[in-house]
């Protein structure tokens, strides 16, 4: 009935009354910078929208009149003037990290469990909960990771036996040092645990602090209570945090009291604290002889999150072995350091539903799987893979959309061309229920399309939606055009060769539509405008939407190597939109992307052009101390300024990287070693990759100075092989060996 009411009246009205801005005259002009479309903004993302800046609300709230409390070290950066990280409060309407966006999950490939670590040391056990802080306090002095120089502070990641973060704290005088990573123990749940070792000159102190908050803001604490054996704090009545040995003993404050820090030296004794505020703190004292290190173990038990499983059974919490995976041989340590941190990454956000984060992206989204799922077939994963695809089905809605959030257009052909790839890498059949959905899938795409009533150069194309890839307001973005086109093309191959012909005709014939049809739109673009490349959408003039577009060649390769509109599009990208040696996308990320920037690295490597390589090396400098990528890289600080601090995405673009560097497909034959970097061969170490699968089966490369070894294990005759490493052709390398296998049963 609501429709039926002159709403839009009544709420100017009252919005005159009150003399503020009629909100739905301010909508209008909103959209006015968009072109029409279904849906203005998917509600998912409003709805995400709210949560995220509720918290900046509560943030804003509670930390600036708060400033004498120890806060988390991007709260630390953003609030102190000195800092390049220094964010004004002036008119913000809600206070966010956008300058330290860096956390490490650390976890097991069989679990979806996720406890994330800081760059200071700080610890989340629980998914978007409160933390962990440890400090060394003493008559000489205090040693607070958040608020150390960057000179006192070094972080990084062990990746064997277990994944393992460690963060080593030095000032004069003072060392702490601490070891996170996910335990277990005999009939109980899985914990995260942080092992310390701490050293005070002087007497002192070793404090566990339970703080609420985490890297995103404040994660509110009611609740505190210390058992009577001094070795266990109950949290909010859903963690208890246990000690390997008695505390010598608690101090707790609500929000009234301040911070436990403020007064910790002459603070009471206290087991139990209440706070209506929800701001409750903790800490557990330890006590430091002077020159006398001390270890302690500090468990979280995670049944909190385990209740949330549906992979494994509750009662059975022994870590799994990891698949095995391609492995990669190269002497640059960073590097090598990198794909192996890649994969550990890969596999962890694999374990249940494939998300793009352990932390703020941690949900489903087709377009992030269908990208990671690329990889981890490269990384030799088809069971893992096929997990996940068969999960497919059951997101599709009755119309044939594999929905995300509606109002993006792209993930119909994203689904249909990662299922492609899954059956030609394979050499497996899809699941009947998967067919089906895929079949629904194509008649979506046809009748999405827009007819001629539309506005021009968009005729046959999908209509305006939200950007898939932040590349600005609702829009007929090609890049929805190209993963349909990509789809069916990918599709009809697959049910071409499974003799499914009514299927492969239908595919085949629409994706020639849309073929056409972009075709059309882009020869409509004056020459003025377009330069030589593709824009983001028909309107548009080039800008850094334009990255978008780019997918046509990577990872669909619609267009041969080297195609005059992908360069030119890529080198005004490079020429334009470059910050630090990698893409900066100016829209929404605005920071340095290091997914987007291996793309173009793709582009170049497939084109021939040696300037993939400088790419290659930049993204490296780029990452973490714990190898890991946010979404997106703050200019100045270098630290994540968008998304999850450690992005699933990121992470599987530098495993395609190092795979094709080392074995590229083409659509009829492999290249091997277009992409092998001249201080690699200079370095007189072997050089290897695999095994990898590819359209042809799985493949391994070995090469050193002497021998270029190719292994195929080929599922039927071995493709012809184009052999570049450093410009050399095959027969300048001797001897060159190709070793046949039988694929394995």
């Amino acid at each position: 009935m609501f429709r039926f009411l002159p709403w839009k009246f009544f709420v100017s009205r009252a919005a005159r009354h009150y003399g503020v801005m009629d909100p739905a005259m301010l909508m209008a002009r909103i959209r006015r910078f968009a072109q029409p479309s279904e849906v203005a903004e998917p509600l998912e993302l409003l709805r995400a929208g709210i949560v995220f800046h509720a918290r900046g609300l509560v943030n804003a709230k509670a930390i600036q009149h708060n400033l004498d409390w120890v806060w988390p070290y991007w709260v630390e950066q953003q609030f102190n003037p000195e800092s390049p990280s220094f964010v004004p409060r002036a008119f913000s309407f809600s206070h966010i990290n956008l300058t330290h966006r860096n956390w490490t999950a650390v976890g097991d490939p069989g679990l979806a469990l996720y406890p994330i670590v800081d760059p200071r040391g700080l610890v989340t056990p629980l998914y978007d909960g409160w933390s962990l802080d440890f400090w060394v306090i003493s008559d000489a002095g205090q040693l607070l990771p958040s608020k150390l120089e960057d000179d006192a502070v070094r972080q990084s990641l062990w990746l064997e036996p277990d994944l393992e973060v460690v963060t080593q704290c030095r000032i004069e005088g003072m060392e702490l040092d601490l070891a996170t990573r996910m335990a277990f123990e005999a009939d109980s749940a899985p914990s995260a645990q942080t092992r310390i070792r701490a050293v005070s000159e002087q007497d002192g102190w070793l404090v566990v602090a339970v703080r609420p908050y985490n890297p995103e803001g404040i994660q509110f604490i009611h609740q505190i209570a210390a058992d009577a054996s001094k070795r266990e704090m109950r949290v909010n009545h859903e963690a208890s945090i246990r000690f390997d040995a008695a505390a010598d003993g608690f101090r707790m404050a609500h929000y009234a009291d301040g911070d436990i820090y403020l007064d910790l030296a002459n603070g009471k004794e206290q087991s139990k604290v209440n706070c209506e505020v929800g701001m409750a703190t903790a800490a557990a004292l330890f006590r430091l002889e002077g020159g006398q290190p001390r270890e302690l173990k500090v468990s979280v038990g995670l049944e909190r999150d385990v209740k949330e499983l549906s992979v494994k059974k509750k009662s059975d919490f022994a870590p799994s072995q990891a698949e095995e995976t391609a492995k990669l041989g190269i002497p640059d340590e960073r590097m090598q350091f990198l794909y192996d941190a890649a994969v550990k990454t890969l596999l962890l956000l694999s374990a249940e539903d494939l998300v793009p984060g352990p932390y703020t992206y941690r949900r489903f989204w087709f377009r992030d799987a269908c990208l990671m799922l690329h990889p981890l077939l490269a990384l030799h994963q088809p069971d893992r893979a096929e997990r996940v695809l068969s999960t497919f089905a059951g997101r599709q809605t009755m119309t044939g959309y594999f929905s995300s959030q509606k109002g993006e257009w792209d993930s119909n052909g994203q689904v249909l061309w990662i299922a492609a790839r899954f059956a030609e890498m394979t050499g497996r059949d899809l699941e009947a229920k998967l067919e089906k959905a895929l079949r629904k899938g194509v008649h979506w795409l046809d009748r999405k399309r827009l007819t001629s009533d539309n506005p021009p150069g968009t005729r046959g194309l999908l209509p305006a939606g939200f950007s898939a890839e932040h590349l600005g307001p609702n829009d007929f973005y090609y890049w929805d055009d190209f993963w349909a086109w990509g789809g069916l093309k990918a599709m009809a191959n697959y049910w071409h060769r499974r003799e499914n012909n009514e299927a492969a005709k239908e595919a085949d014939a629409l994706g020639q539509e849309f073929a056409e049809s972009l075709e059309a739109s882009l020869d409509s673009i004056p020459a003025s405008r377009a330069r030589g490349a593709i824009p983001a959408a028909p309107g548009r003039r080039l800008d850094a939407g334009a990255i978008g577009s780019m997918v046509a060649d990577y990872p669909l390769q619609l267009y041969p190597p080297g195609d005059p509109r992908m360069m030119r599009t890529a080198e005004f990208l490079m020429g334009t939109c470059f910050h630090k040696g990698g893409f900066f996308q100016e829209m929404i990320h605005s920071g340095i992307n290091a997914y987007l920037s291996l793309d173009l690295a793709q582009t170049l490597l497939r084109a021939g052009d040696p300037g993939f390589a400088d790419i290659m090396r930049s993204v490296a400098k780029l990452a973490s101390p714990t190898g890991q990528w946010p979404e997106a890289i703050h200019p100045a600080t270098l630290g994540g300024c968008m998304g999850d601090g450690q992005h699933g995405w990121a992470a599987a673009e530098w495993i395609m990287m190092m795979r094709n560097c080392f074995i590229r497909e083409e659509a009829d034959h492999l290249v091997v070693g277009s992409g092998i970097l001249p201080e690699w061969m200079e370095s007189g170490q072997e050089l290897s990759f695999g095994p990898t699968l590819t359209a042809w089966g799985s493949v391994s490369v070995r090469l050193n100075e002497k021998e270029l070894v190719i292994e195929g294990a080929w599922r039927e005759k071995p493709p012809r092989i184009e052999v570049s490493v450093n410009g050399f052709h095959a027969s300048e390398i001797k001897p060159l060996v190709y070793q046949l296998k039988d694929e394995p049963s």
